[in-house]
This record gives structure tokens, C-alpha cells and sequence, in this order.
């Protein structure tokens, strides 16, 4: 199949790459000349306009997007008044579910079909696969068969023909907005995993506390037994002993472990966590469900409190400390 793909960042390329790797054929499209003249150097056709992307494609075009989620209504507007009835267009980044709803019912006026699809799989995604969750129409889903499977996990296992294929990677999931809404759940539950890793290796990195002079003031809290912390764990080795027969190992786990072997104070790092805007997204819709998710709230707290977003409401609890009792921050 021919079919376009807009957006050659760390997703877009390589899923350009996998679907060339298979014999599919690539138009690609990204502001970004450097990136565009890459993609052309593994065998992809370089569009240099939306409007070049048109004429490339033979009708019923198929044009896949995979830009941030703040930019899909952007490349809508401009490709959509190009677009002519019977062509696909794929949302695969991270929308907003309900946006796929509106999205689609929108184009369906103008004959222009909708795919709202999540995709995950990171860096890995070239050489591993990836996995999709799909939403739309499910007979224009269907037309897309053998690329779902080509970016699949496992092709090998793919008949290249059927939409639900969850062993091999992907998944036709319901109609407009169930892609990204399966994919939103998917990247909160990514949030809490990741959460739980981090607050554990925290510990045993801080196991130590037992060791360091302790201040005798109002100010502070006394350990109970600083006897009881005297461990200084080598946490890059237990990473990676936990990878092997444990019950917690996961990919996750494995990239904990990756990231710790290489430098395990992290000190390259800021720890300013940024959230793309799924966790929100999920809470929503967990509250309109009357569904409680109390570790994707603390998840998504945390990444909120590391860039400092708590920074004013921490120094009016330094402040209220001062006005009752007269305590003064150390």
C-alpha cells in the first residue's frame, strides 16, 4: 500500500521506516527538512507540502498523522480542504478521545473518513513492533489491515487481513474515540507503574538516613531507631537482580534498570516530570464514571509537585508554621 505519513519525530520516523521495511510505500511530510531527507535515504518519498503530499497518493488516500496532540487540529485544517471523499485519515499520536468523536463526525460530512489510533512502543517500536489500539469505522479500519500489521508486534503471526489481532499486537477497539481512549487508560496505568518504581528506589536509596548526623531542634522529626537505617544498597544491582524471577519485573523494570546501570545518582537528570496530558484526560473520565483511580491521582499529583507546580502552596505552609508557632524554615 501507498499511504502518507505527516510528522518524522521519534514515533513517525520509525514507523515510516517499519511499514518501508515491509514493503509498503512512504510519503513523508515533516517541516523539518533534515528529517524528511533521512526518511528519502531509507526509501520513503519526500513531500515537501501538504499539497505535494496529494498529488503523491493515488484516491482513496490514506494519510497517517503522528504529531503532538496540540498540532492535530492544525494539520486538519490544512489538509483536510484537500482531501476528497473516500480518503482515510489516521490520527496516531495522543489526542484527546473526545476529540476523535468530533473529529470524525465532523470529516464524515465531507465523505473523508476517520481513524483515531493509539500507538505504543517507543524507541523500541522500529525493531520490536508496536502496539495499536484501534478506533473508527470498522470496515475502513479493515482497509488499513496490512499496515496495522506491518507495524504490528508480530507480523509473522498476522493473516494481514483481520482488524483484532491482540496477540499479534493489535486491536480494533470500537467505533470514533475508542483508540485513544483504550490508549489514554493504557499511558495511566504507565503513570502509576511508573510511579511505584520510582517511590521504591527512592527508598532504598535514602536507607542510609541512619547514617547522617541528626539535628536536635523543633524543626525536626527524630528517627525512631537510626540503627534501622544504616544501608547503603547498591540500587543499580537490585534493579537489575528484580529483572530476573521477581514478581515486579516488567519493560519498565528493564529500562529502570538500563538507566541506573549507566549513571545510578542520575545526575544528568532535573526530575522535572512532564505529563502529555493523558492522566488529565483519564481522571475526567474516571469521575464522569464514578470510578475511583486514587494511584493515577497520586501519579499525576507527583508529576505536578516535581516541576514545582506546589511551590506557592509550600511556602504557605511555611508561612501558616511561622504565624501559629513562630517556626522559621532551615
Amino acid at each position: 500500500m501507498r499511504l502518507a505519513m505527516v510528522g518524522l519525530g521519534r514515533m513517525g520516523a520509525n514507523m515510516a521506516l517499519r511499514l518501508l521495511r515491509a514493503g509498503h510505500e512512504c510519503v513523508v511530510f515533516d517541516r523539518d527538512q533534515s528529517a524528511r531527507v533521512k526518511a528519502v535515504a531509507n526509501g520513503a518519498i519526500s513531500a515537501t507540502s501538504i499539497d505535494d503530499i496529494i498529488t503523491k497518493l493515488a484516491a482513496p488516500r490514506i494519510v497517517w498523522m503522528m504529531v503532538p496532540a496540540a498540532a492535530v487540529a492544525e494539520v486538519i485544517a490544512s489538509i483536510a480542504p484537500r482531501l476528497s471523499a473516500g480518503d482515510i485519515l489516521v490520527d496516531g499520536g495522543n489526542s484527546h478521545y473526545r476529540d476523535g468523536i468530533e473529529r470524525a463526525a465532523g470529516l464524515a460530512g465531507k465523505g473523508i473518513h476517520y481513524l483515531d489510533v493509539g500507538v505504543s512502543g517507543g524507541l523500541f517500536g522500529l525493531d520490536s513492533g508496536y502496539c495499536l489500539m484501534i478506533g473508527g469505522d470498522r470496515d475502513i479500519a479493515a482497509r488499513l489491515a496490512p499496515v496495522f500489521a506491518a507495524l504490528a508486534t508480530d507480523m509473522g503471526d498476522s493473516d494481514g487481513h483481520s482488524i483484532s489481532q491482540p496477540a499479534s499486537g493489535y486491536l480494533y477497539c470500537g467505533p470514533s474515540g475508542a483508540g485513544h481512549f483504550v490508549k489514554m487508560v493504557h499511558n495511566s496505568i504507565e503513570y502509576g507503574l511508573m510511579a511505584a518504581y520510582a517511590e521504591g528506589f527512592n527508598l532504598l536509596h535514602s536507607a542510609n538516613a541512619g547514617k547522617s548526623a541528626q539535628a536536635i531542634d523543633a524543626e525536626t522529626a527524630p528517627l525512631a531507631d537510626p540503627r534501622a537505617l544504616q544501608y547503603d544498597f547498591d540500587i543499580a544491582a537490585i534493579a537489575e537482580l528484580w529483572r530476573h524471577g521477581s514478581v515486579v519485573r516488567s519493560w519498565l523494570l528493564d529500562l529502570t534498570a538500563q538507566a541506573l546501570a549507566a549513571d545510578a545518582t542520575l545526575a544528568d537528570l532535573r526530575g522535572k516530570v512532564s505529563d502529555s496530558g493523558e492522566g488529565r484526560w483519564t481522571l475526567h473520565a474516571a469521575i464522569d464514571s464514578a470510578v475511583p483511580m486514587p494511584v493515577l491521582a497520586a501519579a499525576l499529583n507527583a508529576r505536578f509537585s516535581s516541576r514545582d507546580q506546589d511551590d506557592f502552596a509550600n511556602r504557605l505552609l511555611s508561612a501558616l508554621r511561622r504565624e501559629f508557632g513562630g517556626h522559621h524554615e532551615r
